[in-house]
């Protein structure tokens, strides 16, 4: 054999060549081979080759991203050729942290998701289109409000105190906020890196997860042109909203309440049938059915050395609440430009301008408008008697147990101004040089520039707050915002294949800076509202009236090498080592080091005997990444100078020293460990992934209480461990291939926490609702156990009670403790976790379908397990009257013949038996949130081509949320997630709490798809 191959070299021509794609350009690094034997070369920097071949031999051109090309060699001396790209091949490159890899090379745990798989979806935000589409990323919209209220939340991770959201990468930069504005329709895909190993080059930024979205370029196949728009309608369905009583039930209830404890009835009340069909629902005079619309143009052209592409949108939305608007004009250009065979430089600009008027809706406490209308009395009128004049306040006499005074809710929604302007720029510019053929070197410059501007302004005649009576004082808030990030990024890659061995060395510095600068003007006491200016103003107010600065900066080095043997041996090293001012002097710089192998199984000679099995990779990846989102200046002793003293009878401004330093204060970190497979049946038309993933977070960063002689109350500092771990699984199947095909995506996860230490002698930390102990998992609802009321007088002598307080008919608690009696506090404490905010497990599928020219598409997404704490009952259930209630108090405890549902105890009895109800945290405030939600479904059909104006054309419609599954009875959202009062501990230490929040709308749109 030896000698045949040397008598066949003895007789090999020298062939030259030079390789180019489909529209001429050259092509750097193609693997050129002849075939049978392991000898070849690669194009150079001009696209050239040279190789020795033997006559009779067939020569295989191949590149990543192309279709291979074989040529036969009989004695040419020149052979050229020209490679297309291959879609498939296409769709088998993944986006990773600066770079990317083909899909088989992976090693981390990276989810991608494309725009051909999710532009079918009308909506405004990105994370919508995402929901129930990825495996181990919680996605919920826990507001309807247009342009927010999207959670993202990957495996699970959060943190004491310095947050839980991803970090958002676009087109290699890092933005400092979230893409809740971002038109989708700019997207080409999306990574989400979920392990150590592949977030480890985003260092200390990289703890929660990272999201990579790469914007659309310039085509290789000519100039392409595309708009797309819909048009649709929203409501908020009937299903799930909360049941008030009625005029008549209120006035019913009323009449009952001054019977009960033997009282006289106002004569307000004493004949409840004349509210009969006199309901005033003040939740739902706030409604509305509302439009919206999207326009995108879209151009992509590549020409022999320049690629450009260019999307423009508006997107105009307004919401199912009175007077809410919100608008989005939107463009990207992305350019690219080859100066020559070795440089290449591109400039990318995106500017973007949203307007959002949004009325105080949310909140608890009557701070928000919907809040507070399910608050109000159903007797009060919307209008006056002539139906068309707004009220302006509603109050009925004292003697009718009225102790607030009622603004119109209407007015206010219409006549409060609560808008924001934003104008944002996110730019960039690369130079790409290639000194030899296996090195490039790139300097990429990034700026985010963005400048917000918000007004508010509250008239006389109208306020978002209970209990204000009209006319009120009117105010006004003017606050504007800059923000200027810079980041500078110099990158060498040096790419190297000997034999089988191949590899990828980077190696980089990056510089980034953050500066903010917010003014705050508030005034108040106007002579006329009809000129709300700062002069019209009497009064400035002091303690609303604020400039300030704030700023971070942040320098890295990193570095990541990548190796794999003949494709199937895969190992990859990285490290980051990052230097924030955010941190105390002693512990400003950490270093973020990970790990990563893999085994594609599949290629071994053992599995040619499984030809079922057509793909299997095993990997594995450990890691550690970091955390600095704890505000800036948090290491630094700080200094209030809005502080008085009085020496004798004069006041002089003085300074005090408010925080204590902590030149200690260090990094958060997150180890973690994860293992993979990855399979492919029958060629891959069945796909299966699974991860099994732990995690731990040490050095959380938390404001610890320190003793009160100290002069302080609180302290920052490094405390604590948190251990995460989960299983994620996905499924891909192609059911049916003909005419008539049908594919699935399915993905489950189950995501668990639990907190291994605090800080020393401290066991457990409390916020208003809500404990994280040590032993348990984050932040878990904290309260009383429930046991129904007291059925009779033999039941209430036999049970423990609270003293002085329990009657026959009031609620009962459970003694946890034994010793007879109920306690709200103390050493004798009875409350226990009562509850989970945390899912189960979260799931989603998505089924598609096409036959002909018809699609469609089916997706949903759901959650299991976790509860929300219903926050209105603590009032909506009041029992003393002084509020609108839920409809089921109609089955509250009256008498030990008529004990209702067991839910609700009775009005009467000594020592306020209905402030235990209402202000004893217990377990019938916990309602079970599982859920599942149809999100989208489209149906669409491609118009035959029969002409020469467009290429292709498409016409569809869809409806967004179309059904909730849910036995959730707080409200219409299962998905919300409210921070409460959390007495300063922050959201995570207080999610799951359900505040009547802005209502998640259905959408009925048609839209139509035209390329040109």
């Amino acid at each position: 054999m030896l000698g045949l191959f040397c008598t066949s070299f003895a007789f090999a021509q020298q062939v030259k060549g030079k390789v180019t794609g489909q529209n001429g350009e050259a092509l750097v690094g193609v693997s050129v081979t002849i075939k049978g034997i392991n000898r070849g070369t690669q194009s150079d920097a001009d696209g050239s080759y040279k190789l020795e071949v033997p006559n009779n031999s067939t020569l295989v051109f191949s590149f990543v991203g192309y279709t291979a090309n074989e040529v036969v060699y009989t004695g040419q001396k020149e052979i050229n050729v020209s490679l297309s790209l291959d879609d498939k091949l296409l769709s088998e490159i993944v986006v990773v942290g600066y770079g990317s890899q083909l899909k088989k090379n992976v090693t981390g745990a990276v989810q991608t998701i494309g725009s051909k798989e999710i532009k079918d979806i009308p909506v405004s935000q990105v994370t919508q289109k995402l929901q129930g589409q990825l495996a181990g990323v919680q996605i919920n919209q826990t507001t309807g409000k247009p342009g927010q209220g999207m959670s993202v939340r990957i495996r699970g991770q959060l943190s004491v105190s310095a947050g839980s959201d991803p970090l958002y990468v676009i087109d290699g930069f890092p933005i400092t906020g979230d893409i809740g504005a971002m038109n989708p329709d700019e997207i080409e895909d999306i990574s989400i890196l979920k392990d150590a190993s592949s977030t480890s080059l985003y260092g200390s930024r990289a703890a929660n997860g990272v999201v990579l979205i790469t914007t659309k370029k310039g085509k290789s196949n000519g100039t392409n042109v595309s708009f797309n728009t819909f048009v649709g309608m929203q409501e908020v369905p009937d299903r799930g909203l909360i049941q008030m009583l009625t005029a008549e039930e209120f006035a019913q209830f009323k009449k009952e309440y001054y019977e009960d404890a033997k009282q006289p009835v106002p004569a307000e009340f004493q004949n409840p049938s004349q509210y009969a069909g006199k309901d005033n629902n003040w939740y739902k005079a706030l409604l509305r059915k509302a439009p919206l619309q999207s326009y995108n143009l879209t151009v992509t052209s590549n020409k022999e050395r320049s690629r450009t592409s260019f999307v423009g949108g508006v997107f105009n939305q307004q919401g199912v609440v009175l007077n809410n608007e919100y608008k989005r004009y939107s463009l990207r250009m992305n350019s690219e430009y080859d100066i020559s065979d070795k440089v290449t430089v591109g400039f990318n600009v995106a500017p973007q301008y949203v307007f959002d008027n949004t009325p105080r809706t949310d909140g608890d406490r009557g701070t928000g408008i919907l809040f507070n209308a399910l608050h109000t009395w159903p007797v009060m009128p919307i209008y006056e008697a002539d139906g068309k004049t707004l009220t302006l306040f509603n109050r009925f006499p004292a003697s009718t147990g009225n102790i607030f005074a009622y603004p119109n809710w209407v007015r206010a929604a219409n006549e409060l101004v609560n808008e924001t302007t934003t104008t944002n720029l996110l730019t960039n510019a690369f130079i790409q040089y290639r000194p030899i053929k296996d090195l490039v070197l790139k300097s990429t410059f990034n700026v985010e520039m963005l400048r917000s501007k918000f007004f508010f302004f509250n008239p006389s005649t109208a306020t978002s707050a209970i209990n204000v009576a009209i006319p009120t004082t009117a105010v006004s808030i003017r606050q504007n915002v800059e923000n200027l990030t810079w980041l500078n990024e110099n990158l060498a890659t040096y790419t190297k294949s000997v034999g089988d061995h191949n590899f990828e060395l980077l190696g980089g510095f990056s510089q980034q800076k953050f500066t903010q600068e917010s003014t705050r003007i508030q005034a108040d006491t106007y002579a006329d509202d009809r000129l709300p200016t700062v002069q019209g103003a009497i009064n400035i107010s002091r303690g609303g009236t604020n400039t300030g600065v704030q700023e971070w900066a942040l320098t890295s080095l990193l570095s990541r090498l990548t190796y794999n043997f003949r494709g199937k041996y895969l190992f990859t090293a990285a490290v980051r080592r990052d230097g924030s001012s955010r941190f105390g002097s002693n512990n400003r710089w950490g270093t973020f080091p990970s790990f990563s192998a893999g085994w594609v199984i599949s290629d071994e000679d053992f599995m040619k005997s499984m030809p079922k099995v057509s793909f299997a990779k095993l990997r594995a990846s450990y890691g550690v990444i970091g955390n600095n989102n704890i505000g800036n200046y948090t290491p630094y002793a700080l200094v209030n100078n809005t502080v008085n003293a009085v020496f004798g009878s004069t006041v002089a401004p003085g300074a005090v020293v408010s925080t204590l330093a902590n030149s200690n204060l260090g990094w958060e970190t997150t180890k973690q460990v994860d293992v993979g497979l990855d399979l492919g049946f029958l060629n891959d038309r069945i796909t299966f992934i699974y991860d099994y993933y732990t995690k731990r977070t040490t050095n959380l960063l938390y404001s610890v209480q320190i003793a009160q002689e100290a002069g302080f109350g609180n302290f920052n500092d490094n405390i604590g461990e948190i251990k995460f771990w989960g299983h994620e699984f996905a499924l891909n199947t192609k059911n049916t291939t003909g005419k008539f095909k049908w594919s699935t995506n399915a993905n489950i996860s189950f995501n668990r926490n639990k907190v291994i230490a605090l800080a020393d002698g401290i066991d457990r930390v409390y916020g208003t609702f809500h404990i994280t102990q040590v032993g348990k998992p984050f932040g878990q609802f904290y309260g009383h156990i429930s046991q129904g009321v007291y059925k009779n007088a033999e039941d209430l002598k036999s049970s423990p009670q609270v003293p002085g307080r329990s009657v026959v008919g009031s609620i009962k608690l459970t003694d946890q403790n034994g010793d007879g009696i109920i306690t709200n506090g103390g050493d004798f404490d009875d409350r226990v976790i009562m509850g989970n905010p945390f899912p189960t497990f979260t799931y989603g599928i998505t089924n598609n379908f096409t036959y002909g020219n018809f699609d469609a598409s089916i997706v949903g997404s759901g959650s299991q397990g976790n509860q929300l704490l219903v926050r209105h009952i603590y009032s909506t259930a009041n029992l003393d009257g002084v509020f609108n209630m839920v409809a089921e108090v109609k089955y509250r405890f009256r008498s030990e013949a008529n004990p209702g549902k067991g839910m609700y105890g009775t009005t009467v009895g000594g020592g306020n038996v209905t402030g235990i109800e209402r202000d004893w945290m217990n377990s019938r405030f916990i309602a079970d949130a599982s859920f599942f939600t149809i999100k989208n479904v489209t149906v669409g059909y491609t118009i035959p081509k029969s002409n020469k104006i467009f290429k292709s054309a498409r016409v569809y419609a869809s409806v967004q949320q179309l059904y909730v599954f849910t036995k959730y009875w707080g409200g219409p959202n299962p998905e919300t997630s409210a921070q409460g009062d959390g007495n300063g501990n922050g959201g995570n230490l207080s999610q799951g709490i359900d505040l009547s929040n802005y209502p998640v709308p259905r959408t009925y749109t048609v839209g139509i798809n035209l390329n040109f």
